[in-house]
């Protein structure tokens, strides 16, 4: 693999260049990059960089040809990594089935649960990899933000160096609108409010997961609405995340005391209805986004839900006129309507 040109997201700052570096690229050692960083082949936003340097969001980082140095072992003999064209041929018919929007700077698409956004131990299927196929005159999309593995919906890639810092800039500074679906256990208590519990990492048995920590936490703000309700034992929820941390609207969902259906890995069996027979996924769905355009004007996207959450709607008795324009009422920071 040749030069990588890295554009840090918005959930990417104030971590660690090292420690970020390397999950982007799994099992290069620290003093592979220390050498890379000492010798100048690494840089952020063009200039030199030290490992324990701080991003900011929006920041390039240059990361040189992954070929052998001394101080990396050789790796075990793998299977081939050759490109398979039918492989090809699959992920391009995939995500051009899932393109809500697209021009010169950007492209919008509606990502299907189960697909990660980037790779990590043992995964052989992640969208980053897959983007290689969406080339456009000579540079593949980047990502600016993020979903989780289990979440669908919106998700927005870059085409140029200069869309990605423009997006990127647009995240951070909270010009944009982001609306999800959620269908959660119970019903909050309020029909509508807004959720403000700071979030830090904990360390646990099965690894790390975020959790309200109002002393060390970083400040997460939720608003939400009730669009409708079964009996008290299941809502549909909006979500409308003004800051953009990690897992945060499944730990407030959580902290209201009404988790999303499926998500096991924070509320364990607490995440399913009994006696109702829906798919055991995560029902998390990015809806809707409003974001700037890079030359001008508001991009505006809605995605229809994955056949598993309109299943559940369905069986659940909700009805989708009834969740109403996602962006009735939103205005952009410079006074542009949605």
């Amino acid at each position: 693999m040749g030069v990588q040109i890295l554009t840090v997201p918005e959930d990417g700052a104030g971590q660690r260049l090292d420690r970020w570096l390397r999950q982007q690229v799994p099992g290069v050692t620290q003093g592979r990059l220390e050498k890379w960083l000492r010798t100048g082949q690494m840089r952020v936003d063009g200039h030199r960089a030290t490992s324990s340097q701080r991003l900011e969001a929006g920041q390039t980082v240059r990361v040189p040809p992954l070929g052998p140095v001394e101080d990396q072992p050789a790796p075990a003999p793998t299977r081939s990594v050759a490109r398979d064209p039918r492989r090809e041929a699959q992920d391009r018919k995939a995500l051009e089935a899932a393109i809500l929007h697209q021009d010169d700077h950007l492209i919008v698409l509606n990502k299907e649960p189960g697909l990660a956004v980037q790779g990590g131990t043992g995964m052989t299927r992640h969208l980053d990899d897959m983007l290689k196929v969406l080339a456009h005159k000579g540079e593949v999309p980047r990502l600016v933000h993020r979903l989780d593995k289990d979440t669908s919906g919106v998700l927005v890639l870059a085409r140029t160096q200069a869309a990605a810092r423009f997006l990127t800039a647009a995240f951070r500074g909270r010009e944009t609108l982001k609306v999800y679906w959620a269908l959660v256990v119970g019903c909050p208590a309020l029909e509508q409010g807004t959720i403000r519990a700071a979030l830090a990492k904990e360390a646990r048995a099965g690894g790390e997961r975020m959790a309200v920590n109002e002393d060390d936490g970083r400040p997460a703000i939720t608003d939400y609405r009730v669009i409708d309700q079964a009996r008290g034992a299941c809502a549909w929820v909006e979500l409308r995340p003004r800051t953009g941390r990690t897992h945060q609207l499944r730990v407030h969902c959580l902290e209201m005391g009404t988790p999303i259906l499926g998500d096991g890995k924070y509320a364990g069996q607490g995440a399913q209805l009994p006696g109702l027979t829906v798919e055991r996924r995560l029902h998390l769905h990015a809806r809707a986004l409003a974001i700037p355009h890079p030359k001008g004007g508001v991009v505006r996207v809605i995605a229809p839900p994955p056949p598993h959450f309109a299943q559940s709607l369905s069986l659940l008795g909700f009805a989708l006129a009834d969740a109403g324009d996602p962006f009735s009422g939103w205005e952009a920071a410079d006074g542009r309507r949605a």
